[in-house]
């Protein structure tokens, strides 16, 4: 599963959060285990992040307990029939794909930026 410009800023105002110690990770156990998102009371979560504090509470549910332990989940099995001999080729691919995603983002940028000053002129 991808993660959406939503989910991208989502993590990264967290994670300044989890930086300033504002917001802890921890791990709970009520039959099996999954992570929650301690300190997110008061307003300034609902501000700071533009949701209701119950909309960050499902936000970091769904990219920590689906996305991110699911993706692990997958590796685990993964590595577990075919061993680890594969790992490096796939953060081969990771790194070229990401720097492709750079660079395409990058002619982005530059394409509306000429057709902003053509749009000016």
């Amino acid at each position: 599963m991808k993660l959406s410009e939503k989910d991208k800023e989502f993590i990264e105002k967290l994670k300044k959060l989890f930086d300033e110690k504002e917001l802890d990770i921890e791990i709970r156990d009520s039959g099996y285990k999954y992570l929650v998102l301690r300190k997110n009371y008061g307003d300034r979560i609902e501000r700071y992040f533009g949701i209701t504090r119950q909309g960050v509470r499902w936000r970091f549910h769904r990219l920590f307990n689906e996305i991110y332990t699911g993706a692990y989940e997958s590796i685990y099995w993964l590595e577990k029939n075919f061993g680890t001999s594969l790992r490096p080729l796939a953060f081969e691919v990771i790194k070229e794909r990401v720097e492709m995603r750079k660079k395409a983002k990058k002619m982005l940028f530059f394409d509306d930026s000429r057709r902003q000053n053509a749009a000016i002129k």
